[in-house]
């Protein structure tokens, strides 16, 4: 690993006013569990590492019943993974976050830095997508807020300037009679998925009628894909096994996933159709228990 200057400021002024000072070259370190593999591999070479572990203002949970919830950027998965507030309004996050990586991991790694690493492999991405949320910015001009779904441009790249800083998570209330689901292929618990999936459904409760559908896979494209072909077929229709077939199939022709150790393309684009099918089933059920 090459030598860096080393920053670590304690609120979030103070680490916004670092990044300014040091005009694009800073890198922000916020766990460090994706970021130190790189740096250790020469891949990523910062001249200066901002490590905002320390700003304790961004570590929380907070849920209003009017709003919905707000996690903290240096929330760790462990925190999310176990907390009470979350595990009722949320499930399918404690869900996501059982099957993320191992302990060690969980209780050290960020949410914030997980959203910001930009990899289309990760977990939490997908599901707050799905579940709609947003991100909310903070730099030397004030703050932003931009969609889950819009912050991903790239591999490994997200919608953030040099200068600012991603401060939360902000969840909105899930409607009535919502079902929500996450599942991936892997070879062990823990694992990075080949390929994954998180999905929303909407049903109307007396007719069965799905009233919306928010499909998003994972590891499938160099971003985290909206399965939107897929939602289009399934919304305004009462849901069964052949709608599901039928959309599955849609999505494993539209997305473009890479080839590695862990499966062909062709091998992912199955998986891509199978777990939408199946994530999206598991989502339906649990809005049905809505009623």
């Amino acid at each position: 690993m090459k030598d860096f200057n080393y920053y670590a400021p304690k609120t979030v002024k103070e680490a916004v006013s670092t990044l300014a000072k040091l005009e694009g070259d800073g890198k922000i370190m916020c766990g460090g569990q994706s970021m130190l593999l790189l740096m250790k591999q020469n891949m990523l070479t910062p001249e200066n590492v901002v490590d905002i572990k320390g700003v304790s203002e961004l570590d929380y949970i907070k849920y209003d019943k009017g709003k919905g919830l707000a996690i903290g950027a240096l929330t760790t998965h462990s925190a999310v993974e176990k907390s009470s507030v979350i595990k009722k309004n949320y499930p399918v996050l404690a869900e996501m976050e059982d099957n993320l990586a191992v302990v060690q991991t969980r209780n050290w790694g960020t949410i914030g830095g997980n959203a910001c690493h930009g990899d289309p492999a990760a977990d939490p991405p997908a599901v707050f997508i799905a579940l709609n949320a947003k991100y909310r910015l903070v730099g030397p001009e004030g703050e932003r807020i931009v969609d889950a779904e819009d912050f991903y441009k790239d591999y490994l790249e997200v919608d953030i300037a040099h200068d600012e800083l991603l401060c939360e998570v902000q969840v909105p209330v899930i409607a009535a009679n919502t079902g929500l689901a996450h599942g991936k292929l892997m070879a062990q618990k823990g694992d990075m998925g080949v390929v994954g999936a998180a999905a929303l459904v909407t049903i109307d409760p007396s007719t069965g009628v799905c009233r919306d559908a928010r499909i998003v896979l994972t590891n499938v494209a160099s971003t985290p894909f909206r399965a939107r072909s897929s939602e289009k077929v399934l919304i305004g229709k009462v849901i069964d096994e052949k709608l599901l077939e039928e959309a599955g199939k849609i999505a494993s022709e539209e997305v473009n996933p890479p080839a590695d150790v862990h499966g062909s393309e062709e091998y992912r684009k199955d998986m891509a159709r199978i777990f939408l099918k199946r994530v999206t089933a598991q989502a339906l059920e649990r809005a049905k228990q809505k009623k």
